[in-house]
């Protein structure tokens, strides 16, 4: 299986940045990764100029999985539950998508698999980042039995 991040803008502040690269590290000792950060929207862009962003580059055959707010809060067991089963069912790629400030467009909301809450708190954009390759790190953990889950 393949994870591949798709967000928007690139992670600036360096302990961000740091964290970042820790569980991508970690990450990748389960699943292969691949980040690709698009670029930032100006001013005068909107949510849909992003989001075509977003579509030129991804695969239509992946599994995507959006994060957004109206999505499914799941505990780090239930996302262990979920990561077990895209492997059980044979997933190859799986697309993680981070929307602009603005979010997304229905368009790509609508090619979305699944619709993911990271939580009901609101995150900056790199915060969500490293929770969501934190929680993965932490799913297969939770699959492998190892001590980091607890």
């Amino acid at each position: 299986m393949k994870f591949k991040f798709v967000w928007i803008g690139k992670t600036k502040d360096p302990n961000w940045k740091a964290l970042q690269d820790e569980y991508m590290q970690r990450l990748s000792h389960f699943v292969k990764c691949e980040i690709t950060e698009l670029k930032d929207s100006t001013g005068n862009e909107s949510k849909e100029i992003e989001s075509k962003r977003i579509l030129e580059i991804l695969n239509p055959k992946t599994f995507a999985v959006l994060l957004d707010v109206k999505g499914k809060a799941i505990s780090s067991h239930g996302l262990s539950d979920l990561i077990s089963n895209w492997q059980d069912r044979g997933v190859k790629e799986i697309t993680f998508i981070i929307g602009g400030a603005n979010g997304v467009s229905e368009e790509i909301r609508g090619k979305a698999d699944y619709l993911l809450s990271l939580s009901f708190l609101t995150f900056t954009h790199e915060m969500a980042r490293v929770v969501l390759l934190e929680q993965l790190y932490r799913g297969y953990s939770i699959i492998k039995g190892f001590p980091y889950q607890k």
